[in-house]
């Protein structure tokens, strides 16, 4: 409607101008244009602060209808001066960029990134309908009711939108958007200041402006050429009618059956460089023939690309800014930017061409000019567009999950505030995880510490003594041998070993036959971890003797230790690597005290002994002991993770311990861990899949140099991504194709009740499996591309807020490569479509048969998957399943896959006798 409006406005005001003023005049109605859009701005700039949208939207059709209501008496009247010509000339400039831009806020307001996408093309192809109507309906009138009465008319229309804006906002679509932002901090920001403050809204405004003023440039040329070859008023409006629809004409054919396929194709920022080249190449043509024909082809290229593609990228390119933002600089830009670039035109067409008496030839060098800028902007708002739209969806995350971005504080700062807060846990937090660099500069506030009056902070402060030169602090360490705590004992003695230049014999001399129990059990640890690469030692001291006394002591009746001596002669056992007291560690693994459980795993670890490795396996499925385990694992060296995978291979391992296996091997963080983790990516298993995905995020994010084979990387995403496809897609059969009458002559009442829960069950388990996958095919993309990025996306795409997950979608679009957005995409949008005939066009194999649709998932689908499947099959009584559960009981690698087909092919037995019968 408002583009019909416009091609009735636009060459009527047009033809009044050019009778009345002539074309060398229109320069100077540029720069009357860009004058009062900067004042207007001002004041429309207050409005949207002040009232809603939707008010400042009726109160501009109200008055840009009476006002051409007013010139369609004065026309008629005949008392047109120049100065009327002017203002409505003006009036008529700000109506086309004004009106135009509250209907693509508005449009911006109702749609999300993805239906934009989508739908922004079809909107389009509406505008220009509207402009071909409205240019052939004044082509057609004008000549038999004259200028006035189409002024009349367009009036008309601008009242009628009224009531359909107030529809769209009645019906509740404008609040379906989403209101995410983060810039409420900027609401007294003026729309320039906002402008500036963006890079992209920068870029943006910098290309569409030099867009406009090619524009006007070439509508100059071709008013020009057009004029003198026509000199009558109404045949000159004829002329501009029938090319204006034309032009929209032509757009259609592109915005109906090119733009959607050209910017899905190109991208948003690849199909803003169509119009300038575009317009380059017919400049170019206009240089070697200056005749009225090719510019018409030039003005016709301008208008038919302008309203289609470019106008589709342009508004796509808006998608990452804010709402608020949005809506406080989208006007700005399109009227101010918009008005001052028409005013820019002017004083090149003033300056340059009237004042030096070029002919109007010399235009197309500007044109030329202007292009090379332009391209070069369109480049600059690739890169913004990106970054915002990142920036932008990383805001909607925060804002669903109730969280705020604060500007973090630099490690240093942070340090001297926690080292200074004496909150206990902080500071040993940080102590453990600080590096050697800010140990060092933070010197003098971490060796007081040693005098704290917590003894984990004691120890956490002697841990970074081995920062600063040998001997440091000697005398204070020295004071906590003679504590009464074993672990700072423990600590100060392992320090004025290793760090300090007294002699360890006289150490050892001192310590070992000590009568205190805290510092000879101290010294004992000490000289067994000191024995590990020094066997004169051990034989020095008598380590073996020495260990097996502390043992008989223990057996001793009513003998009575405290836990820590029973870690330290664990500890020193698994240092000592002497096998007759393994067994003395293997017995505390079922100790009731935690704390002395969680030594014997770490002395098994230290030990490297084989005999542990499963019992250490099996404490990975204890939250308790964990972390410990993954350690002990650790203490193997890179050899255990041949053992773990000789393990998987054979199925040795508990399905609840497979997931922790790739924790282990990520702890290394060497190459290898690499190449074993890709390994593990290659088992059926899910579980497996997704712990070594988040186990190669983590070793991407430690270790970003290592060398994670992206070609394996996105042979496994296709793979991941072809299967989440199938079970897509099997789901939605086995939820909505089931038909229960198909198997009433094949099984029992008490079967069917059972077929039901089995068939729910299995729609359990496939989500539970469909949400797991997702997690792992977004952990592995985070490692082919941008960790950063991609934790925005997924994030934003597993949001509670339809329009965050639309936007995370988007925003993966431009980051994913082409084959893998061609397949990855479609699905993850069935997260958000309803659209039940977009579903049908997504999923190509979806009218497959129910039993097809099981016999797929047993093709894809892990163990896990498998059993729900068999046991469902169990119930239909279909003989036609007996070939594969008879493949299944021989093949199947997974036991419980074997034992359910078994019993599947027990229960579907009776089945086929009474088939055989009949």
């Amino acid at each position: 409607m408002i583009i019909t409006i416009l091609l009735i406005v636009k060459p009527t005001v047009n033809a009044l101008f050019l009778e009345g003023l002539g074309a060398d005049n229109l320069a100077f109605g540029y720069l009357f244009i860009a004058a009062t859009a900067i004042i207007t701005s001002y004041f429309y700039n207050q409005a949207v602060r002040r009232y809603s949208l939707r008010r400042i939207m009726v109160f501009s059709l109200y008055f840009f209808a009476f006002a051409f209501i007013l010139l369609s008496v004065l026309y008629k009247m005949q008392v047109i001066g120049s100065a009327t010509l002017y203002i409505y000339y003006v009036i008529s400039g700000i109506f086309a960029v004004l009106t135009t831009s509250q209907f693509w806020l508005l449009a911006n307001m109702v749609f999300n990134a993805r239906e934009a996408k989508r739908l922004f093309g079809f909107i389009g192809s509406g505008a220009i309908a509207g402009g071909i109507f409205g240019g052939y309906l004044t082509t057609i009138l004008v000549p038999f009711i004259g200028n006035g009465n189409m002024l009349l008319i367009a009036s008309v229309f601008i009242l009628a939108c009224i009531p359909i804006l107030s529809m769209i906002y009645k019906k509740g679509y404008v609040s379906r958007t989403s209101r995410y932002t983060n810039a409420h901090h900027n609401i007294g920001d003026t729309a320039f200041k906002l402008l500036l403050k963006s890079k992209h809204l920068t870029f943006l405004a910098l290309i569409i402006g030099l867009g406009v003023i090619v524009a006007k440039l070439v509508d100059f040329q071709f008013s020009d050429f057009a004029s003198q070859a026509i000199p009558d008023a109404d045949r000159l409006a004829s002329f501009f009618g029938f090319w204006f629809s034309t032009f929209n004409l032509v757009s259609l054919g592109i915005q109906l059956f090119l733009t959607n396929r050209v910017v899905e194709k190109l991208g948003v920022n690849s199909s803003l460089l169509i119009l300038p080249l575009s317009i380059a190449l017919g400049s170019l043509l206009f240089l070697t023939f200056p005749e009225l024909w090719v510019l018409i082809i030039i003005k016709g290229l301008d208008g038919s690309l302008k309203q289609s593609v470019n106008k589709a990228a342009t508004e796509l390119a808006m998608v990452p800014i804010s709402l608020e933002i949005k809506n406080r600089t989208k006007s700005f830009i399109d009227v101010v930017v918009d008005s001052v670039a028409t005013g820019i035109a002017g004083c090149l067409l003033i300056f340059v061409i009237k004042a030096l008496s070029l002919p109007s030839n010399y235009v197309t060098v500007i044109i030329l000019f202007l292009i090379l800028i332009w391209i070069v902007g369109i480049f600059k708002v690739r890169d913004s567009y990106f970054k915002s739209f990142r920036q932008s969806l990383r805001e909607a995350v925060e804002l669903s999950e109730g969280t705020s971005r604060r500007k973090r504080k630099s490690p240093l700062e942070l340090g001297k505030r926690i080292l200074a807060s004496g909150d206990t846990e902080q500071i040993v937090r940080y102590l453990e995880h600080i590096n050697s660099r800010n140990a060092k500069i933070l010197r003098n506030k971490i060796i007081p510490l040693l005098e704290h009056e917590n003894d984990a902070v004691k120890i956490a402060a002697i841990n970074q003594l081995y920062h600063y030169p040998e001997g440091t602090a000697l005398e204070a360490v020295r004071k906590m041998v003679y504590l009464k705590d074993d672990e700072v004992v423990y600590a100060a003695m392992n320090y004025l070993i290793l760090h300090t230049s007294l002699n360890d014999n006289r150490i050892f001399d001192s310590y070992l036959n000590h009568s205190s129990d805290y510092i000879a059990h101290a010294a004992l640890l000490c000289l067994a971890k000191e024995a590990r690469q020094n066997k004169k030692i051990a034989s020095r001291y008598n380590l073996e003797l020495r260990i097996e006394l502390w043992l008989a002591e223990l057996e001793l009746p009513n003998s009575d230790h405290r836990p820590e001596e029973l870690s330290f002669l664990l500890e020193s056992i698994g240092y000592a690597q002497i096998p007759q007291f393994y067994s003395f560690i293997s017995a505390n693994f079922n100790n009731r005290n935690p704390h002395i459980v969680s030594h014997a795993i770490e002395a098994a670890g230290i030990s490297g002994e084989l005999m542990f490795i499963d019992a250490l396996i099996d404490f990975l499925t204890v939250k308790e002991y964990r972390n410990v385990a993954i350690e002990a694992l650790k203490n193997y060296g890179e050899s255990i993770s041949e053992e773990l995978l000789a393990r998987e291979a054979e199925k040795l391992l508990k399905n609840n311990t497979k997931k922790y296996i790739p924790a282990v091997i990520q702890t290394f963080e060497t190459q290898a861990s690499v190449r074993v983790l890709l390994r593990l990516l290659k088992s059926r298993d899910n579980l497996i899949r997704r712990a070594s995905a988040k186990s190669l995020y983590r070793l991407k994010s430690k270790n970003p140099k290592l060398n994670f084979f992206p070609k394996t990387i996105f042979r496994l995403l296709l793979e991941y991504t072809f299967e989440y496809r199938d079970i897509v897609s099997s789901r939605k059969v086995i939820k909505s194709n089931f038909n229960a009458e198909a198997y009433e002559n094949l099984i029992s009442s008490d079967d069917k009740i059972e077929l039901e829960i089995a068939r729910k069950g299995l729609l359990e388990i496939l989500d539970k499996q469909l949400q797991l996958r997702i997690e792992t095919i977004f952990k592995l993309l985070a490692v082919y591309y941008s960790r950063k990025d991609l934790d925005v996306a997924y994030k934003g795409f597993i949001s509670t807020d339809r329009d965050t997950r639309a936007n995370a979608i988007e925003f993966l679009d431009n980051i994913l490569s082409p084959k893998l957005r061609h397949v990855l995409l479609p699905l993850l949008e069935l997260a958000i479509i309803e659209d039940a005939d977009v579903y049908e066009e997504i999923l190509v194999d979806s009218d497959i048969s129910f039993n097809k649709a099981l016999v797929k998932l047993i093709e894809v689908g892990d163990g896990h998957l498998r059993l729900p499947v068999i046991y469902l099959i169990q119930f239909l009584g279909d003989t036609t399943f007996l070939p594969l559960l008879a493949e299944l009981q021989i093949t199947a690698k997974n036991k419980d896959v074997r034992s359910f087909a078994s019993l599947a092919l027990k229960k579907l037995q009776p089945a086929l006798i009474d088939t055989l019968k009949d």
